[in-house]
């Protein structure tokens, strides 16, 4: 998009509504229309100050790229993000400029929109600082900063005083596709109402009653409603999030939801009893590893899944597998008895794990994508609904996962699957344990899943800060506070006591409800009036500005051709395991060594995810994780003219300052709660599979990861892909355009969502039949366009490194010790 075309088009429309609006009358109408001329002066203030810097960022971004036909790192993002608000500002500026001489026109409703948009680009000019710091500190030209201090720990500080409530009231989700926007509204207004009933009510009916009755207030007064989503996002704890989350697994809500989706003929909840059983191992199939079943933390438990299946298929109604039936799930249509046509086997069974932060949610809140795919696919799918933190933290998932991994290995004749192809998919926390299931493999020997699809994973689990992290704070559905808490909730540091927020009393909240009541139907109504009239043009808000309307030969440079300069780094890294699981260590480390050395019968113990872990006295092992190869002078050059270093002076204050002179971003009334400390266990390669070593990562099999362009994660995907690349791993990134973390849940909403879907579906696909991904596999730039299924081109899969695995990892294990 051509840069200079939407700044110049930004001044044009501010200039002429300022000198419009100054000569307005004294009065009512003359105040707001001071309002609207103040906010459009200060707009054109931080445009005049962003518009070198993005113009600094367009022509440096490509160089983060994971190559040149995939364009998605953080500093494209957050350069895309400033440019939406720029061009929202364009249009509402557009919209005043054709109906301020209308008897209709309201100059106090745009005055509030126009301040509004005019504090989200007074932050939005805030994060751009604190990349342009990142930039300057990551000498090497990393996306991550590889410290939690310095730019990282000045991020969370900031974090935690800055006001978001602007990005979540009138703009909410603006950056976002607008078939997306009133799903996010909705959202935004059910967790504010929620919030202030919560722990009001003992019954989840009551409170149920209670938000609906109280969400009208935050439906016509959207300021009201960022200030109440910002104090929620700031205070409330890891429980509250658990809970509000949850409410898709509730009875009424998952009827209709189902009623809605896919409808297929095998849908049970399973319960697996922990029984350790032995697998073969790969290196030599006449020896067997015994897997054990998870233990960790609550001890030994059966482990819960889903089996979802378009078809009836042999196996699936046997009495072996409804032995194991939740009453949950509903019985299989057995009324046919033995007229009922049983499909064979399928050659292929895809493992799911979802997604929900590591503390939320099951399989029923996935269902809907996954009966579609399950039909799309004609296979049949496991869903793992493995234990939640902050109840059952690190590694409790993980070791039921892999039990569930190992499991359907060993019955797949009771899953209607032949056993030849399985493909591991998840999405977030999902895609995280796809990635740690596929390396705990690799160390017990038994056989590799084909392939990995993982949606938007969280591949580091760290504070390290990274420009797509920046966008935090103002993601409606990944606020950073709340990232935080189910970090240290799946870490095992969250104290699980839940703290009493601080709320408004019962008087209060009348008092305030009175005195606001008028202001509610009165300015509240004729703003939801405007938001109709609005509406109709909001679908055109891109084209309104677009590069056809808004072009000019000061076009950004365009995307070199050519491989970025950079390779990876090896940096000092530490992990270590929880000291209640430390004592298992050595025995799961000999156990492992025995299975390299002498390939005999063995019984894995349940915590070798520990073998790899390092003691404080040990020696970390290097991580080829940040880049290393010396910049090229004249991309340093470039960099140089961008990055700035941190303010001078700052060392010898208690409270550094972060901006240059002249400019402060604006701070909100009450701070966020931000644990600036983090538990080492982060940094456990199974916990952080960015961080784990060549060794570990050279097992696993092709991965194919679906991210989001504006997803504060999407640094966490441009890196992995980069690390599995340069070790030689196959690998393909796919980013797709203007959706939120966590689409895939939100499939049913609109096309946009759908066709996202659709590409991890297609993935998975490619793992089924064999092909190999393309080595240009471009992305997404229109999601009309994701239906279109892209060529098979060869490439090399480096098929015998899990053979050569358990050799490497021994010799990894005695280097530790």
């Amino acid at each position: 998009m051509d840069t200079k075309a939407v700044f110049t088009a930004l001044y044009d429309v501010c200039e002429e509504n300022a000198a419009f609006f100054s000569g307005a009358t004294k009065g009512q109408a003359g105040d707001a229309a001071q309002r609207l001329v103040d906010a459009m002066t200060t707009i054109q203030e931080h445009a005049r100050s962003l518009e070198p810097v993005i113009s600094g960022f367009a022509a440096i971004y490509h160089h983060f790229d994971f190559d040149p036909h995939i364009p998605a790192n953080g500093y494209r993002s957050l350069v895309k993000v400033v440019r939406c608000c720029l061009l929202h500002i364009i249009h509402k500026g557009r919209y005043i400029t054709s109906n301020r001489r209308s008897i209709f026109f309201r100059v106090s409703h745009s005055a509030t929109e126009m301040e509004v948009y005019c504090s989200a680009l007074c932050q939005l000019r805030a994060l751009l600082y604190l990349a342009q710091r990142l930039l300057h500190d990551n000498s090497q030209g990393n996306l991550f900063f590889q410290e939690e201090s310095g730019i990282s720990q000045s991020f969370l500080r900031e974090y935690a005083s800055m006001h978001k409530g602007c990005f979540y009231g009138r703009c909410v989700g603006f950056q976002f596709t607008p078939a997306i926007r009133p799903f996010l509204q909705s959202i935004a207004i059910s967790l504010v109402a929620f919030g202030d009933n919560y722990k009001k009510h003992q019954s989840g009916i009551g409170v149920a009653a209670s938000s609906l009755l109280t969400s009208g207030k935050y439906a016509i007064d959207p300021d009201l409603r960022g200030q109440e989503y910002e104090r929620i996002t700031q205070n409330l704890d890891v429980h509250f999030w658990k809970t509000f989350w949850n409410i898709t697994e509730t009875e009424v809500l998952s009827s209709l939801v189902s009623m809605t989706a896919t409808q297929v003929k095998v849908n049970r909840a399973l319960s697996v009893p922990p029984m350790p059983f032995d697998l073969p191992l790969v290196a030599d199939p006449t020896h067997t590893v015994t897997v054990s079943p998870p233990a960790a933390h609550i001890g030994p438990g059966p482990v819960q899944m889903r089996l979802i299946s378009y078809e009836l298929r042999e196996g699936q109604d046997s009495e072996k597998l409804l032995a194991l039936c939740r009453s949950e799930g509903g019985p299989i249509s057995l009324s046919l008895g033995l007229k009922t046509k049983r499909s064979p086997p399928s050659p292929w069974l895809v493992l799911h794990f979802h997604g929900g932060g590591f503390v939320a949610q099951t399989s029923k809140s996935h269902e809907p994508y996954l009966r579609s795919w399950s039909q799309d696919l004609n296979a049949p799918i496991l869903s793992v609904d493995y234990s939640l933190a902050p109840e059952a933290p690190f590694p409790r998932a993980l070791e039921e996962c892999f039990y569930a991994y190992c499991w359907a290995i060993k019955n797949h004749n009771l899953l209607g699957w032949t056993g030849e192809r399985v493909c591991l998919a998840g999405d977030s926390a999902g895609g995280n344990l796809c990635v740690t299931v596929s390396m705990r493999a690799a160390a017990h020997g038994v056989r590799m899943p084909d392939g990995i699809v993982a949606a938007y994973p969280a591949t580091l689990l760290t504070v390290y800060a990274s420009p797509s992290r920046l966008l935090s704070l103002m993601d409606p559905l990944l606020p950073l506070s709340v990232l935080a808490r189910c970090l240290s909730a799946y870490a095992g540091t969250d104290p699980q006591v839940e703290k009493q927020v601080e709320k408004v009393s019962t008087l209060s909240i009348v008092r305030r409800d009175t005195a606001l009541l008028l202001r509610d139907f009165k300015q509240g109504a004729s703003n939801w009036i405007h938001s109709l009239l609005d509406r109709g043009s909001a679908d055109s808000v891109r084209k309104s500005v677009s590069e056809a309307s808004l072009t000019s030969p000061h076009a950004d440079p365009p995307v070199s051709g050519k491989e970025s300069e950079y390779s990876l780094e090896k940096g000092s890294l530490k992990s270590q395991t929880c000291q209640d699981l430390g004592t298992h260590a050595n025995s799961g480390a000999s156990n492992v060594q025995k299975n390299a050395n002498h390939l005999s019968t063995t019984t894995a113990n349940h915590n070798s995810i520990l073998d790899i872990t390092l003691t404080p006295e040990s020696k970390p092992e290097d991580v080829s994780f940040f880049l290393c190869k010396e910049v090229d002078p004249s991309v340093s050059e470039s960099f140089s003219f961008v990055a700035i270093p941190p303010p001078g002076g700052q060392e010898d204050s208690e409270n550094p300052r972060e901006f240059p002179e002249g400019f402060e971003p604006l701070r909100s009334e009450q701070l966020a709660e931000m644990n600036m400390q983090s538990s080492p266990i982060v940094r456990n390669p199974y916990m952080s599979p960015l961080l784990a070593p060549d060794s570990m990562l050279k097992g696993l099999p092709p991965v194919h990861i679906v991210a989001c362009h504006l997803d504060p994660m999407l640094d966490d995907s441009v890196m992995f892909a980069k690390r599995l690349r340069n070790i030689g791993q196959p690998v393909t990134l796919c980013a797709v355009d203007d959706l939120p973390h966590g689409f895939l849940s939100l499939s049913q909403l609109s096309r946009e969502t759908r066709e996202a879907a659709n590409i991890c579906m297609e993935r998975i696909r490619d793992v089924f039949t064999m092909k190999d991904p393309p080595p240009e596999m471009r992305m997404h730039r229109k999601l009309e366009r994701t239906n279109q299924k892209p060529s098979a081109i060869p490439c090399h899969f480096q098929s015998t490194m899990q053979n050569c695995y358990i050799h490497s990892l021994m010799l990894f294990n005695q280097q530790q010790r």
